[in-house]
């Protein structure tokens, strides 16, 4: 996949676009790139994405930006996987969020992008305070001869999208946030060195780094697996705050793949979360904890049992 950053050339061949964020490659995500490349074969073209780092809500209303479901690579590996072949990679800062909706259709899609068609959704929008919408599109682009194809909503009854994903989440329901991404919820980081307690009581687990701006799962216990040292393990995961230890405030992925002895320190694992086992909780002794740990992880490795990654998205 041809990847355009803001420097580079513009590109060599005429492409169809597509505009958006992107962010968790969810379902109705999938429909609509599915329909960008049937486009973009049928004219020999480039089926392109324009899509921007970072989210345009953290520059221009950084109060209400939205979690973020998935890291600029995995967005990026996400794309390419549903057959994307070209990706305009628009840094967004002050200086473009300034930039009009008829200059972003006139320099960015017919100028760098050599567009010969728009599928747009019905909740696209660019250029200057979100201004250009499809009726904008419809209006300008067939000054460059620019076909605008409208793509319809897609849905179960209730439409696909990232804020439904984020919203179960939140609540800690990640079967239903699966349901809408069409696969389980991943989180990305880099196992970091930790105080490694959960090695003391012969429970070691790998310690997820992860950026302010990844959305995380309700604080509590998940069955889940993990990509890690070249193939899917199940694993118990923690995110929380260790009640049972301390509370300094602190959230921590932390995941217990069992029968790994492996070091993964400084290696980016994928983190899948299957199915909610219990909220995070205190116990009145070490041994009730770990009675409940040996719990939780037989149930992990139970639900994980069933797990398959059918999903090409899944796949690194």
């Amino acid at each position: 996949m041809i990847i355009l950053r803001d420097d580079d050339p513009i590109s060599a061949q005429p492409s169809v676009v597509a505009i958006g964020v992107f962010d968790g490659a969810h379902r109705g995500h999938q429909a609509l790139l599915a329909e960008l490349v049937t486009l973009a074969r049928a004219r020999g073209a480039l089926a392109t994405v324009i899509t921007f780092d970072p989210h345009p809500a953290s520059v221009v209303a950084p109060t209400h930006a939205p979690a973020l479901l998935q890291t600029l690579p995995q967005r990026l590996e996400a794309l390419e996987r549903a057959g994307v072949d070209q990706v305009r990679l628009i840094t967004f800062d002050d200086a473009f969020a300034e930039i009009s909706a008829a200059s972003f259709i006139a320099d960015v899609i017919a100028g760098q992008l050599r567009a010969v068609a728009v599928l747009a959704g019905d909740d696209t929008q660019f250029g200057k305070g979100r201004s250009g919408t499809v009726a904008v599109l419809r209006e300008l682009a067939p000054r460059f001869n620019i076909e605008v194809f409208s793509a319809p909503s897609f849905g179960d009854g209730v439409r696909f999208s990232s804020s439904r994903v984020r919203a179960s989440l939140r609540v800690g329901d990640v079967v239903a946030a699966s349901d809408v991404l069409g696969r389980p919820f991943v989180l990305r980081g880099e196992v970091v060195h930790g105080d490694a307690r959960g090695r003391t009581i012969g429970y070691p687990t790998a310690n997820v780094a992860f950026g302010p701006e990844q959305a995380l799962p309700a604080l509590g216990i998940y069955a889940g697996a993990v990509w890690a040292a070249g193939q899917w393990r199940c694993g118990a995961i923690s995110v929380g705050k260790r009640p049972h230890f301390y509370d300094d405030g602190i959230v921590l992925v932390e995941v217990h793949i069992p029968d790994f002895s492996g070091d993964l320190y400084g290696d980016v694992i994928d983190v899948a979360f299957l199915e909610w086992l219990r909220g995070e909780a205190a116990f009145d002794s070490l041994e009730a904890l770990l009675a409940q740990i040996g719990r939780d992880v037989a149930r992990s490795q139970e639900i994980c049992g069933t797990f398959t990654p059918s999903s090409p998205f899944l796949l690194r």
